[in-house]
């Protein structure tokens, strides 16, 4: 089975599709991705389904089983066969107890919701495999942290959950120390590289959110920056479907304007990240481009960072400053309070020092020790 990439001929949207050992599109897989694309989910996301369905179906083909008849069973052995080296997934080659997983658990537990979901939508055309894939939990093991839409409604009642999924140990968000993000910022041997790196440390905007950018969303005077769901040549997308206005530094507003005056100049485009120096001259800036910029800054600075870690850095900076963890949350545009606070509730012990000095726990205690 193979992955492949699919361009609308009359629209800027692209989409993925899984194509079988005849070449043609795999047809409930198809169909389910087309709703994805449909209701406007990411590329990026319609492509890591396309992945995680093609695997699904890679296993079931190798197991001889009908997509619309497995049991809970198969898929206890789907997640045992994920964890197996490609080259033994047919049997043919015995795999030491020793040998590294494939894949690992959060990997596995995505493709596990990826399956889930499709035969969520199946059961719109008939195919319902019933409690294949969720169970019943009993009501009040939910965390209390978010309560879901009409929760006064269901309350009380029994909750659905995944049957099956590994335990995964928590990951830290990878974030940059200033000495860091200064090196990076002073690597940029153009004004357009150094303002690009400079909105994500100032704005803690995703990459795609940036090459998306336009003037008009520039609020100079107000010193905020706009981040407008669009439809965007490049390719450049925001997850929210809503717009959020972010305060930014009198810095970042200076270092727009002398890249206006000294490289951008009079060009005409509506784009503010766009092709200079190489491509075509003023197309809006892609993400295979940035890449290009990021690998060029590695080597340069010999930090091996990720676009994205600006804004663990640019959350986790606020969250230690005291900033309420819902104004974080409204400044990333997270659609849930939850998604913040289980992403970046972490804290170091150095975090709990200066938490409990500023209240003073070290000053006296009640107790003589």
């Amino acid at each position: 089975m193979l992955v492949q990439r699919v361009v609308m001929p009359s629209s800027p949207l692209e989409s993925w599709t899984v194509l079988g050992e005849d070449s043609a599109p795999v047809e409930p897989i198809e169909r389910y991705l087309a709703y994805l694309t449909d209701i406007e989910r990411s590329p990026n996301t319609v492509k890591a389904y396309a992945h995680d369905l093609k695997d699904w179906f890679s296993f079931l083909g190798v197991r001889g089983l009908d997509w619309r008849e497995v049991r809970l069973e198969d898929v206890g052995e789907f997640v045992a066969w994920l964890r197996l080296p490609p080259t033994a997934r047919t049997g043919a080659v015995a795999v030491l107890p020793s040998v590294e997983h494939h894949c690992g658990e959060t990997t596995v537990n995505r493709k596990l919701s990826a399956v889930s979901a499709f035969y969520q939508h199946a059961a719109r055309y008939g195919v319902d495999l019933g409690e294949l894939l969720t169970t019943w939990q009993p009501a009040g093991r939910r965390s209390t942290a978010w309560k879901p839409f009409l929760h006064h409604v269901s309350k009380g009642r029994p909750q659905q959950r995944r049957a099956i999924s590994l335990k995964t140990d928590r990951k830290l968000p990878r974030i940059l120390a200033t000495a860091e993000a200064q090196a990076i910022l002073d690597a940029c041997e153009r004004l357009r590289d150094r303002l690009l790196f400079a909105v994500l440390v100032d704005s803690g905007m995703r990459i795609g959110e940036a090459l998306g950018l336009r003037h008009e969303d520039w609020s100079v005077a107000e010193r905020e920056l706009s981040v407008v769901p669009r439809l965007n040549d490049n390719g450049a997308r925001t997850k929210s479907a809503r717009t959020r206005t972010i305060p930014v530094s009198a810095e970042l507003i200076r270092l727009y304007a002398d890249y206006m005056h000294t490289e951008y100049g009079d060009l005409d485009s509506d784009y503010v990240f766009v092709n200079l120096w190489a491509g075509p001259r003023g197309h809006a800036m892609n993400y295979a481009a940035a890449y290009d910029l990021v690998r060029r800054l590695r080597r340069r600075t010999g930090i091996s960072f990720d676009p994205h870690w600006y804004r663990h850095t640019y959350a986790t900076r606020l969250l230690r400053g005291g900033t309420p963890v819902e104004v974080v949350s409204k400044l990333l545009g997270h659609v849930s309070l939850t998604t913040t606070t289980e992403t970046y509730g972490h804290l170091t012990a150095e975090d709990a020092r200066k938490a409990l000095e500023a209240v003073g726990w070290f000053d006296g205690t009640e107790v003589r020790l």
